[in-house]
């Protein structure tokens, strides 16, 4: 069990330090890791509103809407009225907000090519297998 932990503790620290490069190279150092996942939350919803993010990142509306208004005043998001409930609004990413997203994708990018520089293509689809095992719920 130790070495699983070693492992991942290691994993957290090449992953963290993949992200701080790719912030730094996309001038993104303010954003925190949370924002980004909150970022990237919102793109993969497809535009959700309060309610829909609240519950995917398990956290209460109030914790969204606070956390939402700051993305907003910093020109990340912004929100349109939902066409079938009026007292509803969607959120949707600005080009600013886009961007960020993309380099969030960039950096997962980045850890795949890892993996795959020093895996030959059976070890990969071993390790894809093995991760998807404990990520599935």
């Amino acid at each position: 069990m130790y070495n699983l932990v070693e492992i991942v503790s290691k994993l957290s620290i090449l992953f963290g330090q993949s992200e701080e490069g790719a912030k730094e190279q996309f001038h993104l150092l303010s954003l925190t890791h949370t924002q980004m996942h909150y970022l990237e939350t919102i793109y993969l919803l497809h535009n959700p509103n309060i309610t829909e993010l609240a519950k995917s990142l398990k956290l209460t509306k109030p914790t969204v809407k606070v956390a939402v208004d700051k993305f907003i005043e910093r020109d990340f998001l912004y929100k349109v009225q939902s066409d079938e409930d009026r007292r509803s609004a969607h959120l949707h990413l600005t080009e600013k907000g886009k961007l960020i997203n993309q380099m969030h994708d960039y950096y997962h990018k980045r850890i795949a090519e890892s993996f795959s520089r020093k895996l030959n293509r059976e070890e990969l689809d071993t390790l894809v297998e093995l991760l998807n095992k404990v990520l599935s719920e």
